[in-house]
């Protein structure tokens, strides 16, 4: 069976950090996986997480396995930070949440959920959007086309075509939609500019998938909620799919939860019985570490207060690290106006490099970051930054 079997390519994004890991060059710089990373280049573990690491283990009785959609306290402590506590999404019935391995999880669980009741659907996405963002829809069986989003022109949204083409599409359709800190570009919607497309979505028919991976690393927490309170203010169901993989750190843990939406708590209870018959052939049920450090954290208020501290200096270094490069590159004379890597939100950034310079940054210089010019700006620190710039500066003067 397996003797013509050709090797699958590499994924675009963490094929390139093993292409990272192997390179043999002192100096190098990995600006491409999707990690934060402090001053030392570690991907830290915040001080919230072990302390409810702590205090899972000195009260660990058991190693049984969750239900199959997780512990009810884990569900309202994501829709409380999902919506805001006090929102009727979080306690009122017509929401409900699955402890999902991860963003991506809930992302496929979602769309294999999807495809039993909208078997001939079309998924629109972001141009562009994350990579695995295609995969995913398209192994559970969907359809994919794509709404523009990104401008390359003025670096910025192209929010008059993404209005246009969102109109056009037909009622039941789905729409995958970035929250915050959009990947790969780090450009977002304003909020009221969410407040035009959930009126849009309204109007259509068709039904919000919302990735909702970083919150906390673009507006804070308030403010990166923007998409979700808007949408449930105008319609009556949407699907949200959380990672707390960057917010809380829990990358390897795999920390994530989907919920479902539905217009009255019968119909989003009988939703999600299907979501839990969806994870049961999948996974069966959610692994317990990450989900009990996120609902500590979350259900005490001491521990809740000292993350929001900690969320705070991983967003605010990052936006650091954001204008830091655009002074670099404005001081190495690099053609072009930079200025719009700081408008941007999140740890990404479409750099504005063209593949050409993004292979030689790659050949030339040992710098990695994905095609099309996508860096984590979380890779740069005080001791790689004037080598990037300089390297950069050296791409974008080779002719072509």
């Amino acid at each position: 069976m397996f003797e013509e079997i050709q090797p699958a390519p590499a994924d675009a994004i963490l094929g390139l950090t093993e292409a990272y890991k192997k390179d043999p060059r002192p100096v190098k710089v990995n600006l491409g996986v999707g990690v934060y990373q402090d001053e030392q280049g570690h991907t830290p573990i915040l001080g919230t997480v072990k302390e409810a690491e702590k205090r899972i283990l000195a009260a660990a009785k058991t190693k049984t396995y969750h239900s199959i959609s997780g512990t009810p306290e884990y569900g309202k402590c994501v829709r409380e930070l999902m919506a805001g506590e006090g929102h009727e999404l979080v306690s009122g019935g017509r929401a409900c949440t699955a402890h999902t391995p991860g963003g991506t999880a809930a992302l496929r669980i979602g769309a294999d959920f999807l495809k039993l009741f909208a078997q001939d659907a079309t998924v629109w996405v972001s141009s562009p959007t994350w990579a695995n963002h295609k995969g995913i829809f398209t192994a559970a069986g969907f359809r994919i086309k794509e709404y523009p989003y990104y401008d390359a022109v003025s670096k910025g949204l192209d929010f008059e075509a993404m209005k246009k083409a969102l109109r056009k599409v037909p009622a039941e359709d789905i729409v995958l939609l970035h929250a915050c800190c959009h990947n790969p570009t780090g450009v977002d919607l304003t909020p009221e500019q969410w407040k035009e497309v959930s009126v849009l979505a309204r109007d259509a028919g068709w039904l919000p998938f919302v990735d909702f991976a970083y919150q906390g690393f673009g507006g804070g927490l308030e403010g990166d909620r923007a998409a979700i309170l808007a949408l449930a203010g105008e319609i009556p169901e949407m699907l949200v799919a959380s990672s707390f993989s960057k917010n809380f750190g829990l990358y390897r843990d795999r920390a994530g939860a989907l919920t479902v939406m539905a217009s009255t708590p019968e119909r989003a209870a009988a939703a999600f019985s299907h979501v839990q018959t969806r994870i049961r052939v999948s996974y069966s049920n959610p692994p317990a570490h990450g989900g009990l450090i996120v609902q500590t954290i979350l259900s005490d208020a001491s521990l809740r207060k000292e993350w929001l501290n900690e969320l705070s200096a991983m967003r605010n270094r990052i936006a650091s690290l954001r204008a830091h490069l655009v002074e670099g590159l404005r001081a190495m004379k690099v053609p072009g106006d930079y200025s719009f890597i700081q408008k941007q939100h999140g740890m990404f950034s479409f750099s504005g490099l063209n593949d050409q310079q993004v292979a030689y940054l790659r050949d030339q210089k040992a710098i990695y970051m994905v095609g099309g010019g996508r860096i984590n700006v979380a890779g740069l620190n005080d001791s790689n930054m004037k080598y990037v710039c300089e390297s950069i500066a050296e791409a974008v003067a080779q002719k072509k």
